[in-house]
């Protein structure tokens, strides 16, 4: 048996009498154990709401705009939409890009709404069958979301709450739209569905109707749309998908006038930049969590060690090396630090579990662009915050741990 591990084992359980309740090193351990498992709390909690967040906004903005969106150069920082022609064989040639998911038409026109005593400014977005609206059914809050075709004008459109609550709107209402170029167009819309995603600079100007409608009022042929949106099988490499679709686009249109990708990170720089500050708090936080933790635990190992002076000195008179004596301590905190961290996990993944099912945190949508906070577990990560909080405590202890060293029996055994 490894004889520092037994006798680390039974200081650590102790002789079960008063005078081991009493000693000094008891509150010490306690609070070596209080601030592992506080730190460890935190930083899984810390870790869990930050990924919750990238992971719903970033889902958020993808559904109003994928992960690429194939477009004219000339539509980018414009407000007139240049058509691109998206045939069958351009969207199978996107469709069989490597990485590539999913490839989906859309049209845009700008226009306002007006009702008898308001109006507001609006990005119409025709789509067709082949457009994945799952995010908007997900996100309904009235009505239905009719079945949009690129080959049928349905007179269907779906606003978000934020427009339905500027003009005083609501399912069934009809509802005129202008459209300005040469002439003055104007449209009539029946309000099929109201959707809320908390995105407000998406929930103040989207709005969703068949392509069919939005095609004719650019005077547009069907086969020309304002771009393709793109969803890919993996986000984390989106800019060499975008790399190798530019050459798949080049290819098809000879390099002549050909349209180009843009990525929802370039598309939406503010919103990802802001979720990048998020990783740069994390990292913070976990830095200065595992200081406490650390800190708490050398504390409590030089009181130990100045406590059991005693057996310090009868260890070494026994024969033991200061190498010895040095891996009963260290084994003695590794139990400290093991203790503290179940209660973390315990305590952390309680909280976010809880959060997770009853969401009994909330925030301001219109701050936050969600109602309540997010999180996402990753028990790899999760995993590897434990091991990192053990390693980097263990490691702490190693420097203040040689001041056993300095103890010499014959004095030590004397020690009151």
């Amino acid at each position: 048996m490894n004889l520092p591990y037994f006798i680390a084992r039974r200081l650590y359980r102790g002789d079960g009498t008063q005078q081991s309740k009493r000693r000094a090193s008891t509150p010490a351990i306690h609070i070596a154990t209080a601030g592992v498992a506080l730190g460890l709390a935190v930083m899984i909690i810390s870790v869990c709401v930050v990924q919750g967040f990238k992971d719903e906004i970033s889902r958020k903005v993808v559904g109003f705009g994928s992960h690429i969106e194939v477009m004219d150069v000339g539509t980018f920082g414009a407000p007139e939409h240049y058509p691109i022609n998206t045939s069958e064989a351009f969207l199978q040639s996107l469709q069989a890009t490597p990485g590539i998911t999913h490839a989906q038409r859309f049209s845009q026109k700008l226009g306002i709404l007006k009702t008898v005593n308001d109006f507001l400014g609006i990005t119409l977005k025709g789509v067709g069958e082949d457009y994945d609206l799952s995010f908007i059914r997900e996100n309904m809050q009235e009505g239905e979301l009719p079945t949009f075709r690129s080959d049928t004008a349905s007179n269907q459109i779906v606003i978000s709450r934020t427009q339905a609550d500027a003009l005083h709107l609501k399912v069934g209402d009809k509802v005129y739209a202008y459209f300005f170029e040469q002439t003055v167009k104007t449209r009539r819309f029946t309000i099929a569905g109201i959707y809320q995603s908390n995105l407000a600079q998406f929930d103040k100007i989207i709005a969703i109707t068949d392509k069919r409608t939005v095609n004719r009022l650019n005077n547009w042929e069907d086969s020309l749309s304002t771009g393709v949106e793109l969803l890919v099988a993996d986000f984390d490499n989106l800019s060499t998908t975008s790399a190798t679709l530019t050459n798949t686009i080049r290819r098809h249109y000879h390099g002549l006038n050909s349209p180009v990708p843009i990525t929802i990170k370039e598309h939406y720089p503010q919103i990802f930049s802001w979720l990048g500050l998020l990783d740069l708090n994390v990292w913070v936080i976990l830095a200065l969590m595992v200081c406490v933790a650390g800190f708490t635990m050398v504390s409590g190992l030089f009181i130990l060690i100045l406590e059991r002076t005693n057996t310090i000195g009868l260890l070494k008179a026994l024969g033991a090396s200061n190498r010895s004596v040095r891996h009963v301590f260290l084994h003695f905190s590794v139990f400290i630090i093991g203790k503290g961290l179940l209660i973390g996990n315990i305590l952390g993944l309680g909280l976010v579990v809880a959060q997770h099912i009853w969401g009994f945190v909330k925030l301001d949508p219109a701050t936050y662009y969600v109602e309540s906070v997010p999180v996402n577990i990753n028990p790899l990560v999760i995993f590897l915050l434990n091991i990192a909080t053990l390693v980097l405590t263990t490691l702490a202890l190693v420097g203040p741990s040689f001041m056993i060293s300095r103890i010499q029996p014959a004095k030590a055994i004397r020690f009151e």
